[in-house]
């Protein structure tokens, strides 16, 4: 379609490297092909996060991986930004040198 799209991520491994290295080379290709990628973004993030932590740790049973990661995803479309993170990963958006507040971060105290 004519849509301009744009997908960024980051991904803080914690016991290794591996989550974090196969969320960054499956998280943004399962967002791509998710059915509602153009209808519902939001929903095509949520689903792919999901998806993609199902798929690792399908694959850390089977070599016996002990991984975990946070991460953060941004998808700019159009003019509509759409954030979606696990664990305590933050996002910060500055605008017009003010921090606009995204998310409230994960604390261990917080429900």
């Amino acid at each position: 379609d004519d849509v301009d799209r744009a997908y960024f991520a980051v991904f803080d491994g914690h016991g290794g490297v591996d989550a974090a290295n196969y969320s960054a080379t499956h998280l943004h290709v399962n967002v791509g092909l998710h059915d509602e990628i153009v209808k519902n973004p939001a929903e095509a993030l949520k689903c792919s996060f999901q998806k993609t932590d199902e798929m690792f740790l399908f694959k850390a049973k089977r070599e016996k991986l002990r991984s975990g990661t946070t991460g953060v995803s941004a998808l700019i479309v159009g003019n509509k930004l759409h954030i979606a993170w696990l664990g305590d990963s933050q996002v910060m958006l500055v605008q017009q040198g003010k921090a606009v507040t995204l998310m409230e971060p994960h604390k261990p105290e917080r429900e």
